[in-house]
C-alpha cells in the first residue's frame, strides 16, 4: 500500500533502513544447528508450556523483546537488573510494574545451559526465539529468527524512557519514533499489530477514555469505565484487553481501530477514518490475515535485527539478569 510522503522523508525511511538491512546481514537463522541443535526447540516448550499456564505471558514475551530492540538495539539489556554501575531499564516508565516474562527467560537460559552443556545460547537470541514462539504458540505465523546475538554488559534507564513509543504519541511522534529506529510506517502498522495480543493498564488510557470520547466506541468506553475510574490511583493497575481476542493472534485489532475501539491513544492514531496517515494500510491488513501474515514475521526480523551486538563485542551472559 503506498503512503504518500515528501521525497526526504523518502529518502531519511530507505537511508536508516539501509542499516537494518546490513545489520540482518551478520546473524544467521541456523547459527546454532551445530553448536546447539536442540537450543530452539527447548526454548519453544518452555514458551509453549508458560503460556499453558497463562494465555497472557505469550503477549509479555512479545512485548519483551519490542521493549529490548527499540532501546540501543536487539542486546537483552532490557533483562538486566540495577547495579552500583547503572541504573538498569526494567524501572524506566514504560517498563516499572508492567513488563514481564523475566522467569521465563531465567528458565529458558537454565535449561539451556544444560541442553547445550555450556554458556551458548545468548539471552538476546532467547528473547527473539521466545517471541515468535509466543506468536505460533497462540495461532499466528512461523518466521525464522536471525541468530548470533551477544548481550550488552550494561543498560540505560534513560534511554529506554526515550526511545520506547509512549501510548500518548500522536501519528507523526509515532512515525518519527519508528524511524529513529530504522522502521517505517509499514513496519509500525504491522508492529502495532502485536496488540492483538494481551492486556493494557488503566494508567495507560485513562485520558484517552476520558479526554478523547469523540474518538472511542461509545459501548466501549460504558464498559471501560468499570475497569478504569477517573480518579488517577485509584484501580491504575486494572487491566483491559486490547482487543476481544487477546489471547489469539489474528487481525481483530484492526477491526477495532476502524470501529473507533483503539484502546490507546497511538492504537486508534493509525486509523482516524479519513483516508490520511496510515488508514490504508489497517483497512487493507484489517481485509487480509494471510498478507498480515506474512507482512508481520518481515517485520519482525527487521526490528530483530536493529543494532545487535556480534562477534566479539558484548558477552553472552551466564545469567542473564547480570553482566560476568
Amino acid at each position: 500500500m503506498a503512503i504518500s510522503l515528501s521525497f526526504l522523508s523518502t529518502y531519511l525511511l530507505l537511508l536508516v533502513a539501509s542499516f537494518g538491512v546490513l545489520a540482518k546481514g551478520l546473524l544467521d537463522p541456523h547459527f546454532y544447528d551445530k553448536v546447539c541443535p536442540q537450543a530452539l526447540p527447548v526454548i519453544k516448550s518452555i514458551v509453549e508450556d508458560a503460556i499453558k499456564q497463562e494465555g497472557r505471558m505469550g503477549a509479555s514475551l512479545l512485548r519483551l523483546h519490542f521493549h529490548d530492540c527499540f532501546v540501543n538495539g536487539c542486546d537483552g539489556s532490557v533483562l538486566l537488573d540495577d547495579t552500583d554501575t547503572f541504573i538498569g531499564e526494567k524501572n524506566a516508565a514504560p517498563n516499572v510494574n508492567s513488563l514481564r516474562g523475566f522467569e521465563v527467560i531465567d528458565r529458558i537460559k537454565s535449561a539451556l545451559y544444560y541442553v547445550c552443556r555450556g554458556n551458548i545460547v545468548s539471552c538476546a537470541d532467547i528473547v527473539a526465539v521466545a517471541a515468535r514462539d509466543s506468536v505460533v504458540a497462540l495461532g499466528g505465523p512461523s518466521y525464522k529468527v536471525e541468530l548470533g546475538r551477544r548481550d550488552a554488559r550494561t543498560a540505560s534507564q534513560a534511554a529506554a524512557n526515550n526511545s520506547i513509543p509512549a501510548p500518548t504519541l500522536d501519528f507523526s511522534g509515532l512515525v518519527s519514533n519508528f524511524v529513529s529506529h530504522g522502521l517505517t510506517i509499514q513496519d509500525l502498522v504491522l508492529l502495532s499489530g502485536a496488540h492483538t495480543l494481551g492486556f493494557a493498564r488503566c494508567t495507560t488510557f485513562r485520558a484517552r477514555l476520558y479526554n478523547e470520547t469523540w474518538t472511542l466506541d461509545g459501548s466501549l468506553a460504558t464498559s471501560l469505565k468499570y475497569i478504569c475510574p477517573s480518579e488517577s490511583g485509584d484501580g491504575d493497575y486494572n487491566l483491559a484487553q486490547l482487543d476481544s481476542t487477546p489471547v489469539k493472534f489474528d487481525t481483530v485489532y484492526y477491526d477495532w481501530l476502524m470501529q473507533r475501539k483503539g484502546l490507546l491513544h497511538s492504537d486508534q492514531q493509525l486509523y482516524k477514518g479519513d483516508g490520511s496517515g496510515s488508514d490504508g494500510l489497517v483497512k487493507f491488513y484489517s481485509q487480509n490475515s494471510k498478507a498480515f501474515w506474512e507482512d508481520f514475521g518481515v517485520a519482525m526480523l527487521r526490528m530483530g535485527a536493529l543494532s545487535p551486538l556480534t562477534g566479539t563485542d558484548g558477552e553472552i551472559r551466564m545469567d542473564c539478569r547480570k553482566v560476568n
